[in-house]
């Protein structure tokens, strides 16, 4: 029984000290960001990476979103033979669903699999390579030259991102719906604009945002900490993903509970 207790101990201590330090290189990297300008091209390149080169798979991603939400949204309807009464709430509800839940969350986890373990690898690999003590032989800091970009980048382009898988979700939704249910664009459209709320999209600005932070100060973080050359990146880039998606989900509970 000591054993038990001695390893959940350790365990939490361990979980404890680890978030201390994410929470202190959050603050570090923070610090840099009057700076921004300064660097725009290291912040403009880590833009592009994660948003314009992300746009592809976030608009792929959005587009199923959208029409799995409508599908979702139909067959209770269905089921229950109501979907002539509920037709003029579907569209309020595949947008409410989509605006504050599903697009944040997707492409989260998206951009997470895609950027914040690459950040991982990139970082990682620079660490065991000896890149990073290159750079503070030279004086410069890596909380500024590789955390500050990556963060503003993905600050500013996840809501973007958000946004984008937004309007395709909601078009995709609205798509399904004209194919499986004969609805027509004033009818779905009309919805949506009727039950309408900005609470509702601006929820998931701030989700897209913290979600944002949250990948990238994870990526940063593992990078960092990288230890045991190729076989040391690879487990970087895994546990990258795996603590970011815990964490997206883990501040979506909260985001919801507190919105």
């Amino acid at each position: 029984m000591n054993n038990i207790f001695a390893y959940i101990g350790g365990k939490v201590n361990s979980f404890l000290a680890e978030f201390g330090q994410m929470v202190k290189l959050m603050f570090s990297i923070i610090s840099y960001f009057p700076r921004a300008f300064r660097d725009k091209h290291l912040v403009i390149a880590q833009m592009k990476l994660i948003g314009a080169d992300s746009l592809p798979l976030v608009v792929l991603i959005g587009a199923f979103t959208g029409a799995i939400a409508a599908l979702e949204a139909t067959d209770l309807f269905i089921k229950f033979n109501l979907i002539n009464l509920a037709k003029p709430y579907i569209g309020s509800s595949i947008a409410s669903a989509v605006f504050t839940e599903l697009t944040p969350v997707l492409t989260a986890l998206v951009i997470a699999g895609r950027v914040g373990a690459s950040m991982a690898a990139e970082i990682g690999t620079m660490k065991v390579t000896e890149q990073i003590d290159a750079l503070e032989m030279m004086a410069i800091d890596k909380s500024r030259y590789l955390g500050m970009p990556r963060m503003i980048a993905a600050l500013l382009m996840m809501p973007m991102l958000a946004v984008f898988s937004d309007l395709v979700a909601i078009a995709g939704g609205f798509i399904l719906t004209v194919v499986q249910f004969d609805f027509s664009f004033t009818m779905f459209f009309e919805s949506v604009q009727r039950f309408f709320r900005v609470s509702e999209l601006m929820t998931g600005l701030i989700k897209a945002f913290v979600f944002g932070g949250i990948t990238s100060i994870i990526g940063c973080y593992v990078g960092f900490n990288t230890k045991g050359g190729a076989e040391g990146v690879g487990q970087s880039t895994v546990r990258a993903y795996t603590l970011s998606a815990a964490m997206i989900l883990i501040m979506d509970a909260v985001i919801g509970y507190i919105l």
